[in-house]
């Protein structure tokens, strides 16, 4: 599921830790973490909350100090200064030969003397605050997409409400041209028959065969089924929680079902609302993909 939040924590002055996270679609958890050097060491900890709170999606985190947004430069501090002097003294005492430290080396070596640790702890409740209105943003696209599913169902449970009445229909008159054509081979091949009770038993033999026929073109357990599926997937939205993935094994039985109603279908009627069925069935399938 989509979403995006932001969040910042001070780190004294004018210094800030500011966190982005954002997540897109997706089937499984993808996490990317950009992380200055000097907060490394969060990543495990920052990926355990990331996996705490979405279970799906590709999930792209950022922190950014205020140290970076201004180029990188601090200015050293006097102890900073006074420390790499008193070094740099002790250095050429044992080794004259060795040349005077640059601006440059000293800026890096008074940015490396600072500690990070101090801003771990302003990172990691940054971190949390915007996870947490990720998820708020998750849940509220979540509701949207129930939403539009629940749509899908009723469209799913109307269809199938136009199609129950036509399944009677449908056999009886399949049913009677089986016989029909029956009986017209039977007088196409004699005038009657020579035996006695032939006749008879031939038209026991062509009831059969048309029950058989009316069975194997009967889709009202199909329906059923449909039916039922509906009903769960209905009860799992309205319970909450993570759907994921039990949704999408019942959009697979639906998607069945829907199958079987169209291969099974001796009726135009039949056949196009089998087709609206799957029309909305994928509908559902896209969007239950995103959903956790």
């Amino acid at each position: 599921m989509t979403g995006y939040a932001n969040a910042a924590s001070e780190l004294g002055g004018a210094a800030t830790v500011t966190v982005e996270v954002r997540s897109v679609n997706g089937r499984f958890l993808d996490l990317a973490l950009r992380l200055p050097d000097e907060l490394r060491g969060l990543e495990p900890a920052l990926r355990e909350l990331l996996t705490a709170a979405c279970k799906r999606g590709k999930i792209e985190l950022r922190v950014a100090t205020s140290r970076e947004a201004e180029g990188g430069l601090q200015p050293p501090t006097d102890e900073q200064l006074d420390r790499l002097a008193r070094a740099q003294a002790a250095v050429r005492r044992w080794l004259p030969q060795a040349g005077p430290i640059s601006v440059n080396e000293a800026l890096h070596w008074c940015r490396g003397g600072t500690s990070v640790e101090p801003m771990d702890a302003p990172a990691l409740a940054a971190a949390r605050k915007c996870i947490e209105g990720l998820r708020e943003a998750r849940a509220r696209e979540g509701e949207r997409l129930a939403a539009m599913l629940r749509e899908r169902l009723a469209l799913l449970r109307q269809l199938a409400q136009k199609a129950e009445p036509l399944v009677g229909a449908v056999v009886q008159r399949q049913q009677a041209r089986f016989l029909e054509r029956w009986d017209e081979a039977l007088a196409s091949a004699g005038g009657g028959p020579a035996e006695p009770g032939l006749r008879e038993r031939a038209h026991e033999r062509a009831l059969a065969e048309a029950a058989a026929y009316a069975i194997r073109i009967d889709v009202a357990e199909e329906l059923s089924r449909l039916a039922s599926h509906l009903e769960e997937i209905e009860r799992l939205l309205t319970a909450g929680g993570e759907l994921g993935k039990r949704l999408e094994f019942l959009i697979q039985e639906l998607q069945r079902e829907a199958n079987t109603l169209g291969s099974k279908s001796a009726a135009l009627e039949l056949t196009a609302l089998s087709v609206e069925m799957k029309v909305a069935i994928e509908q559902m399938r896209e969007q239950v993909q995103n959903i956790e």
